[in-house]
């Protein structure tokens, strides 16, 4: 049991690590698979609104969880973490969490509806763009983006190396795990 949990660990991780090297190399395509998701989303809500007896207000918070998302993606593959429409959707991704297990626990469905639900309506777009997050690590600057710098900064190529000192990103995090984990190779000089 501990060597499956393990492998299944491993697997979730070079799975993830993949996923964010695909991000990263084609942000522009990974754009337009998010917007779809978005889209399909709403088509979701809107059909369990007419053809299912669910909670009217699991249904409306679903939708306005796709308005954030869709709002979110506008500046994508940069985030800005204080945004309004980045913390209305974080805030969103919980209250529908709450909507969902108040509703299930009190209503009767199978389980593989709720998982179903949870995977498809709760989980699949915040973890898309838990994945781009790492996204604009490697993006070049451009002159739309001098709107986020100072006055002062009148270069925009120093002032983006400048600031890209520090890298958050799920992909950051996975090549320090394994600078610090993995042993580094040794290489032979012939």
């Amino acid at each position: 049991m501990i060597i499956q949990f393990s492998v299944i660990t491993l697997s979730i991780a070079a799975g993830l690590y993949y996923l964010a090297e695909l991000v990263e190399e084609y942000t522009v395509m990974t754009a337009k698979v998010i917007k779809f998701m978005i889209i399909f989303l709403t088509a979701i809500y809107i059909g369990l609104f007419l053809f299912e007896d669910l909670n009217y207000s699991l249904i409306v918070c679903g939708l306005l969880s796709c308005g954030a998302y869709y709002l979110v993606l506008q500046t994508f593959p940069f985030f800005t973490f204080t945004s309004p429409a980045f913390l209305a959707s974080i805030a969103l991704v919980f209250i529908n969490h709450y909507l969902a297990f108040s509703y299930f626990s009190t209503v009767f469905h199978p389980f593989s509806e709720v998982l179903a639900y949870f995977t498809l309506c709760l989980w699949l777009v915040p973890f898309a763009f838990f994945v781009s997050l790492s996204a604009n690590e490697n993006v070049l600057p451009t002159v739309a983006e001098k709107q986020q710098f100072n006055e002062m900064d009148s270069d925009v190529v120093s002032s983006y190396f400048q600031r890209k000192s520090k890298k958050y990103g799920l992909l950051s995090f996975f090549k320090y795990a394994q600078e610090s984990i993995l042993p580094e190779k040794i290489r032979k000089n012939y």
